[in-house]
């Protein structure tokens, strides 16, 4: 989601370790009216946003306090809030004036450091709150994060979230899933690739994983993040997810979706699922234009879909859809617009959040201008609009939408109402940011992260013990900065650097090298066609993935990682017993 290019990817042979449906969508779809690119390494991405001051009275009222036990008689909803949350957003949302409400849908983005004329507009349009996209990031002398100053301008944005009365807070979200999807660098963990986890192979690490990375966003004051990704990557074909992908094989990628998110949830911090219907098995970059997934319903529900409804038995809150035409659906239509796909997911037994993937992307704002992508993704079953590119046009063609009538005043407050619920009902589950225990310190899911790294490394071809270097090496490829982490890691593993077996590092786009050694470091895929008589991948760039590499090759620890998907003629699950 989101503009930015992100460039995914990054020694002697053992054997290889071895749809009527959419009538019946569609009426789905009227009934519910009335009820990220390719990876690069990581960095900021630009975008723009306009904003002016003002904050009108509002006419929301509190909802009733609540304790953070159910009550007796409270009925759950399925996916974290009760009944007694839903009834809070009800009275607040039917109390709201039709800006307030149009604002709730709403959540933007801002351009570099204006902070107070974000913070305005915020509470101008009464909008849900805000996304920090790269270029808001505070940094410090050194180019890192300002932990203490991004706290403060989340702190800024969530007291403009309730300039208008409300109780609940604000979505401050961001995008951090790990591997080169991370708006926030060190002092925070730096993760590696989530396809690492699909590696591994550990829910249970997994689910430790999500906790971790979400810990170190409570006290800079984020309650959303938009990760994971539990997209089925197919592998080569797919130029947009790839390494952001956990598994090609859709049990896993359910599986570990769920973890990572629970992990999250155990952390206060809510995930967001995606990209439904499914960004792994299309060819196009949404980022750029519109992809077409050419699978019927059935190859969906076998494939794509799996892990959408893992998440959704699994009680999770928000869903967001992708940018992708699926003809079986609603031809021609983003899926993030079209009301069939929204009834889709509705049909899976989701009764949360759905969320727009950013509508500034090029598969979007190409065909809708000027805010008709907010009102026809809204109109379609979106409940939470993401990046318009235009907030206030945005928020001014809702308007004028519900005034002609082309928007049901009923979907509009049912869209409010799911945010109001998930966000009453995350306040009154979770320590706010500041209480003592909540969150955890930037830093400290290092260990961690390099526990995910060393479970991960895959041997595809060479030993499987011992050293596969005689003490000495020689590195090649790789992108700024990977060099130079290998060196580091390799001193500390005992190795040195300038003679002996050449180790070439292969990024995302890199293409197959020779060498003696070839390491992918970002999805595993250029090494089907490698030379090299040693493959190894490596799921992440990171210094501890760096020092689980160095570990392998000096011979002090072993490659437990398996293939998550096929590389050439090395099979998923290929590695080492």
């Amino acid at each position: 989601m989101a503009p930015f290019l992100l460039r995914h990817s990054a020694a002697k042979t053992s054997s290889a370790k071895s749809f009527p449906l959419l009538l019946a969508l569609s009426a789905l779809a009227l009934a519910s009216c009335t009820a990220s690119p390719t990876s690069a390494p990581p960095s900021a991405a630009t975008t723009a946003s306009t904003a002016s001051p003002s904050a009108p009275e509002s006419t929301t009222p509190a909802p009733p306090a609540a304790s953070p036990s159910p009550d007796a008689g409270s009925r759950p909803l399925g996916w974290g809030p009760e009944q007694r949350d839903q009834e809070a957003a009800a009275a607040a949302v039917k109390a709201m004036t039709p800006e307030e409400k149009a604002g709730q849908v709403l959540l933007p983005f801002y351009k570099g450091s204006q902070v107070e004329a974000h913070a305005a507009l915020i509470q101008r349009l009464h909008l849900a709150g805000s996304i920090i996209m790269g270029d808001n990031v505070p940094r410090g002398p050194q180019g890192g994060v300002d932990v203490a100053a991004m706290a403060a301008v989340n702190q800024r944005l969530q007291q403009a979230t309730s300039a208008d009365g409300r109780s609940w807070p604000g979505i401050i979200g961001v995008d951090q899933e790990g591997g080169a999807v991370a708006r926030l660098g060190a002092p925070l963990t730096e993760w590696p690739t989530p396809m690492s986890y699909g590696a591994a192979n550990n829910p249970a690490l997994t689910r430790e994983a999500g906790k971790g990375l979400a810990a170190e966003l409570v006290p800079l004051g984020f309650d959303l993040d938009f990760a994971p990704d539990t997209d089925v990557t197919i592998g080569p074909g797919d130029p947009t997810i790839g390494a952001r992908s956990m598994s090609a094989d859709p049990a896993a990628a359910a599986a570990h979706g769920v973890a990572f998110s629970q992990g999250m949830l155990d952390a206060g911090v809510l995930p967001t699922v995606k990209h439904f219907p499914g960004h792994g098995s299309v060819t196009t970059d949404s980022h750029l234009s519109l992809p077409v997934q050419p699978a019927g319903i059935d190859q969906l529900r076998g494939r794509d879909w799996k892990p959408f409804q893992a998440a959704v038995d699994a009680g999770l809150p928000i869903v967001m859809t992708g940018h992708i035409a699926v003809p079986a659906l609603e031809p021609g239509v983003p899926a993030s617009l079209s009301a069939p796909s929204y009834a889709a997911l509705r049909s899976l037994g989701f009764k949360g959040v759905a969320v727009t993937d950013a509508l500034n992307m090029g598969a979007v704002d190409n065909q809708y201008p000027a805010g008709a992508a907010a009102v026809k993704a809204l109109a379609a079953g979106a409940d939470l609009l993401l990046m318009p590119a235009d907030v206030e046009q945005a928020h001014a063609a809702i308007l004028q939408a519900l005034a002609a009538g082309t928007l049901p005043a009923a979907r509009l407050d049912e869209a409010a109402q799911r945010v109001a619920t998930m966000m009453i009902w995350r306040a009154r589950s979770t320590p706010p940011a500041g209480t003592p225990g909540a969150g955890a310190p930037a830093g400290s899911g290092a260990a961690l992260s390099a526990q995910v790294s060393a479970s991960a490394v895959t041997v595809l071809a060479g030993p499987c013990g011992g050293p596969l270097v005689p003490g000495s090496v020689r590195v090649a490829g790789g992108g700024p900065g990977d060099r130079e982490r290998f060196e580091a890691a390799a001193a500390r593993a005992g190795l040195g650097v300038g003679s002996g077996p050449l180790v070439n590092l292969i990024g995302f786009g890199g293409k197959p090298a020779g060498g003696d050694i070839a390491v992918s470091l970002d999805a595993p895929w250029p090494l089907q066609g490698s030379s090299a008589p040693v493959k190894l991948a490596l799921y992440g760039r990171t210094d501890t993935a760096f020092d689980a590499l160095a570990a392998v090759l000096a011979g002090k620890a072993a490659a437990p990682g398996k293939l998550p998907a096929a590389v050439g003629p090395f099979p998923a699950g290929t590695g080492c017993p």
